[in-house]
Formats: structure tokens, C-alpha cells, sequence
């Protein structure tokens, strides 16, 4: 039936313009073009659909981009400074306080971060600091982003084997002094009289745990055991709404499998959500002789799940804690 009516249509035609529309209404016909408003709408459709599911995603993402124009800035930074490095123990101090702006105002502008209890933090000395580990521990950078501006001091930092594996971190893990974690190692960086900053959770803490706050620590007290052997306080720490900012998709069982058989950390994170972020330091736990490993691991894990239960309703929710920036005062719960 089209046929002949573009026949009749073509036959039809007394000059060159209705001849040329003939030919294109033929040719958007054998084309199927007629459905292609339809094919639009479809796609419109499902971009509207997937766009906000996308964009959770690609969030995390720019926060490693973020670590990357860290390491590219110290990079710059060294060789601008070649000539200096002999004649200077301080190279990297202008870097690390560069830095720490960066991440302050990024913490600040974002989250509308604040921290709690900084005057607990030693001007001098060593102390050990105990943190709730989230999905993406950007709560920690913007910890110790404060220590070097507030403090003029670094904290060192332990960290899991695998974020030395990462092509590029290797000179921000040196310029931050972070450590992949022996014992001995830990208790030479406080003898020396540095912070060290540590997460009994570790990679675990940051893949399973949820929007209830867990502790995963299991059994583990070599945290502990460093303080004693060092002869340092403790001072637990946390951050309000971490889990509200990044979420995880570890309780997925099959990527608990993959961690639990290979060690991978493989479930993905979602979120970048400018939600509230608070920290809370609490009271140094000082050191005591009469109290073995397994009884201060307890005591501080007591000491953290406080801080979770004075200043995080549970379980957490992005929407209030996007609301919560609209608070000018904290309120415990």
C-alpha cells in the first residue's frame, strides 16, 4: 500500500519542491525514521531512570580522583624542589600544608565538616587514635588534614597491604607517613613520638559493615598491644553520618565470598552524598600496666561503640543526614 502511494505521490508531483518532498517522505518510510520520535522517547525515558542510579556511582570516583591530583601536586612538588632536598629536612612540610587545605576545604565545603574534642589531640608527644573505619575513610583525611593545620604535627597512619599495591600511592603514603602495619613498625613510630592513627576494622569494617554502625574487630588486639608496648593513650574516634556519605555493597554475599577466599576487597561503593560529617574524639584511655591486650582492646572498643551511640541515630539515613546540614548546632543523641 505505501508503494503505490509513494508511486501515485512521486507520479503526482508538478514541480521540483513537491518532488523532493515526495522522495524524502519516501525515503524516511523505507528508513523506518517514522518511529524514531518513539525510539527517542524510550531513550529519554530510561536516562531519566538510570541517571540518578549512575551518578551515586561515579561519586566515589572523584575522590580518587582527588588522591591522584594529591600525588601529581607532590610529584611537581619534588622536583621543584630538587635542588632543596639536600639542604633541608622539612622538603615536604609546604606539600603535606598544601594539601591539608585542599582536603580541609573539601571537607568543609561538602560536608560541612566539623570535629569535636581537638584539644584532646597532644600538641607533643605520641598517642594512639582509634577510628571507625567507613566505606571510603575520607572522614580520616579531613582528621588528619586538621592535625597538620591546627597542630603543626602529622599523624602517621596504618593502612591494609593492598593500598600500597595501587599504581601512584606509593610517594603519598611516604609524604603521609603511612605504614602497612607490623607491630614493631607501629610501636617505633610512637616511641618516636608521633600520633599513629588506626583502624582495628580495617578493610572488613569498610566492606561489611552497614547503615547499624557494627564494630568488626573480631579478635583483634594488636592495636592493643602497641599502646602497651609503646606506653601510650588512646583516644577513640568517630565521625557522624561516614556511612551516610559512601555505602557499600560488601553484604552482597558474593562479594564477602571474594573477600573472605582471595582477600580482594572487590564489593563497590556508591554514594558521595554531601551529607553532615561530624568527628568526635573521645577521652584518652591512659595507660596502665595492670591490664593485658585483650582487656584494653575491650576497653577502647567500649570507648568507640560510645561515641556511635551518643552522637549516630541508628540506623543512619541519607535524607536526615543531608538535612543535618542545615543545623548550626550538634545535639547529642
Amino acid at each position: 500500500m505505501s508503494d503505490s502511494v509513494n508511486h501515485s505521490c512521486l507520479m503526482g508531483a508538478e514541480d521540483t519542491v513537491s518532488f523532493l518532498v515526495c522522495v524524502f517522505h519516501a525515503w524516511e518510510e523505507w528508513a523506518g525514521l517514522g518511529q524514531m520520535e518513539d525510539y527517542l522517547s524510550v531513550l529519554e525515558y530510561l536516562l531519566w531512570v538510570f541517571t540518578p542510579l549512575a551518578v551515586v556511582f561515579i561519586l566515589p570516583f572523584l575522590i580518587v580522583i582527588l588522591l591522584y591530583l594529591s600525588i601529581l601536586f607532590l610529584h611537581v612538588y619534588k622536583r621543584k624542589n630538587q635542588l632543596k632536598e639536600a639542604y633541608s629536612n622539612n622538603l615536604w612540610d609546604g606539600a603535606r600544608k598544601t594539601l591539608a587545605t585542599l582536603w580541609d576545604g573539601h571537607g568543609a565545603i561538602w560536608h560541612g565538616y566539623e570535629i569535636h574534642g581537638m584539644e584532646k589531640i597532644p600538641d607533643k608527644g605520641p598517642a594512639l587514635i582509634v577510628y571507625y573505619h567507613g566505606a571510603i575513610p575520607i572522614d580520616y583525611y579531613y582528621f588528619l588534614a586538621n592535625v597538620i593545620i591546627q597542630k603543626g604535627r602529622t599523624c602517621h597512619s596504618v593502612a591494609d597491604h593492598f593500598l600500597f599495591k595501587i599504581p601512584g600511592f606509593k610517594l603519598l603514603c611516604e609524604v603521609f607517613s603511612v605504614i602497612h602495619g607490623p607491630q614493631e613498625e607501629c610501636v617505633r613510630a610512637l616511641k618516636n613520638g608521633h600520633l599513629l592513627g588506626i583502624s582495628p576494622g580495617g578493610v572488613r569494617e569498610a566492606l561489611f559493615s552497614d547503615e547499624t554502625y557494627p564494630l568488626l574487630w573480631g579478635k583483634r588486639r594488636g592495636f592493643a598491644q602497641v599502646a602497651i608496648d609503646s606506653q601510650v593513650p588512646v583516644i577513640p574516634m568517630f565521625t557522624q553520618n561516614v556511612r551516610e556519605g559512601f555505602r557499600s555493597l560488601g553484604t552482597l554475599r558474593l562479594y564477602r565470598w571474594l573477600y573472605e577466599r582471595f582477600r580482594f576487597p572487590a564489593a563497590p561503593v556508591y554514594g558521595g552524598f554531601p551529607v553532615k560529617f561530624r568527628t568526635f574524639l573521645g577521652d584518652p584511655i591512659p595507660y596502665d600496666p595492670n591490664i593485658n591486650a585483650a582487656e584494653l582492646a575491650e576497653k577502647v572498643q567500649q570507648a568507640v561503640q560510645s561515641l556511635i551511640d551518643q552522637h549516630q541515630k541508628i540506623p543512619g539515613n541519607i535524607l536526615r543526614a543531608l538535612l543535618e546540614r542545615f543545623h548550626t548546632k550538634h545535639k547529642d543523641h
